[in-house]
């Protein structure tokens, strides 16, 4: 059987079963497809309109996009992957969901609710409201917003269909669990085993991954790059979906998240670049534009381009640890990936497609929007009511999703969002609770708290073989007193070069007093430990692939 055929069979007969009746958004006609594209580690340099004349960066179809579209330059998420994800998937601040980025196959048996990695199981998904919408709901790609449950797959949230991994990387040839990812591997015949993280709506895509012997040294013999197979499903969905019914579709691929790989014809392309880092990274994002630029003729040549709405961002900053081994670069932003600098938390967005009104094509937006307020714009998009009744009756905070739309129309000229909470945890992998207000920006001035790593800024074109210093040796203490603190006004000074905290001791104790109000509500489950029937599953129920392990 064809490698594509089980998921496009799926789509197709999901395509056939159309409720056509749609309900018309105010000032624009029946209700948009929406395509949400979330680009994993995509450094704010890394983009072809916020790079300096850097010969690395070549992004021509994400480029003429936002040409076309509406760029929005105060875009916001969590510094970490799992936490945006879940943001995005539950309408709410991750100090209200999941500030753990840690592994999906942990479990505390005590919380049947919260005791998990990502979404807790009570919330509702943004698929489940489009659903109520009337719309057809698919994701592809990364999803590390919960594993261990069904209820915490992309088909218990309300997707239709997907195709996706559940940890935060795996390798883009094999599917293998990445070896950076903290157990990856199961005991099997007493031997440590890798295990296969690819799953297809409700059971392992047995049919869809390579061999092990595929690499990025041997991509021969009918390797299939990963990022290729979840574009392959992208185009499936898009080429078979019956035009009468909205479309919401979820695509998050790997790219550009570490492990680097990329097929060999791209890598080629970049031979130029001699630093190796930055040549695979730059390669991955020109790999990824490709994608993105197909999608859009798909879109065209099925006739759904002028009713779609396409939003387009990063998951967090580009990463610059490692001494530039991970390839970003978020200059002329402090720090990166990790940290509550602009570069971790402020990253490349825009919207565009046929749908956003003309009057807003060309612009640019300075107001704020954080990942967590699609979820209300969403759904008001939908028609449907973004109050998560099910969490409330779990006794789980509200949604935070603020519906932007006004804003993103142009009916209205500034955002509703004046203020953005910004989580912390001291240690990302510690699943016993500590969510904590890292930093919060209010109105045009934000104060960071804690210890800071990247404090520092990186080059126009970096990494470069002349310059690998290393900006984890960065560190920055925002401590909890004008003293020895942290505030600067981001709009002002973008880059965050003045500390102002000494010189405005007034303002810097009016946002503490805000973080320390903000703090009572946080919410901090104990989410377990590695729980050993996540492998027993993986390697006897699924025959060597991650998936959900917990009945409820």
């Amino acid at each position: 059987m064809p490698r594509s055929m089980s998921f496009s069979w799926v789509v197709l007969l999901l395509g056939l079963c159309v409720d056509a009746t749609t309900k018309a958004v105010p000032g624009k006609g029946s209700k948009p497809h929406i395509v949400h594209i979330l680009i994993d580690d995509f450094g704010w340099a890394n983009l072809g309109y916020h790079a300096q004349d850097d010969p690395a960066v070549k992004t021509p179809n994400m480029d003429k996009l936002a040409a076309e579209g509406l760029k929005l330059e105060r875009h916001y998420v969590y510094n970490q992957c799992s936490p945006t994800r879940s943001a995005i998937q539950s309408g709410r601040n991750p100090v209200h969901v999941n500030v753990f980025n840690g592994p999906p196959n942990i479990r505390n048996k005590e919380d049947p609710i919260g005791g998990y990695q990502g979404i807790p199981v009570n919330m509702t998904g943004i698929a489940q409201k489009m659903k109520q919408g009337g719309y057809a709901t698919h994701m592809v790609g990364k999803w590390d917003a919960g594993m261990a449950t069904h209820e915490q797959t992309p088909q218990g949230r309300g997707y239709d269909t997907s195709l996706n991994y559940f940890h935060h990387a795996n390798d883009y040839w094999t599917s293998l669990g990445h070896g950076n990812v903290l157990k990856a591997d199961c005991p099997y015949n007493g031997i440590n085993t890798p295990v296969v993280d690819l799953w297809e709506t409700d059971g392992p895509a047995k049919t869809l991954n390579n061999s092990w012997e595929c690499s990025q040294t041997n991509q021969a013999g009918g390797c299939v790059y990963e990022d290729l197979l979840f574009f392959e499903a992208v185009r499936n969905i898009i080429g078979t979906h019956n035009p009468t019914q909205p479309l919401f579709l979820f695509y998050a691929p790997h790219s550009i998240h570490q492990p680097l790989e990329v097929p060999q014809a791209y890598y080629d392309k970049f031979d130029y670049v001699q630093d190796e880092p930055r040549r695979l990274y730059s390669a991955m994002v020109n790999y990824i534009d490709s994608c993105i630029g197909m999608v859009v003729d798909e879109l065209k040549r099925t006739g759904l381009y002028d009713n779609t709405l396409i939003v387009l961002h990063s998951d967090n900053g580009g990463p610059i640890y490692l001494a530039g081994k991970a390839g970003a670069n978020n200059w002329p932003l402090k720090g990166g990936k990790l940290t509550n600098w602009e570069g971790g938390i402020r990253v490349n967005a825009f919207v565009s497609g046929g749908f956003l009104p003309e009057a807003r094509k060309g612009k640019m937006e300075e107001g704020y929007v954080t990942a967590w307020d699609w979820y209300s714009t969403f759904c008001y998009l939908a028609g449907v009511d973004p109050t998560d009744h099910a969490a409330a009756a779990a006794g789980l905070p509200p949604i935070d999703s603020l519906n932007v739309w006004k804003l993103i129309s142009g009916q209205n000229e500034t955002s509703p969002r004046v203020e953005i909470p910004a989580g912390w945890t001291i240690d990302p992998l510690d699943a016993q609770g500590g969510t904590l207000i890292g930093a919060l920006i209010s109105g045009d001035y934000k104060i960071i708290l804690y210890e800071q790593v990247d404090a520092c800024w990186t080059g126009p074109q970096w990494p470069n073989v002349s310059s690998h210093f290393d900006p984890d040796a960065h560190f920055e203490w925002c401590g909890f007193r004008p003293e020895d603190g942290c505030l600067f006004n981001i709009k002002a000074d973008p880059n965050e070069h003045v500390n102002l905290a000494k010189k405005m001791p007034a303002k810097w104790h009016e946002l503490y007093a805000r973080v320390q109000e903000l703090q009572k509500g946080v919410y901090s489950p104990n989410r377990g430990w590695f729980d050993p029937l996540a492998c027993k599953a993986a390697m006897y129920t699924y025959g060597g692939f991650w998936g959900p392990w917990v009945k409820l």
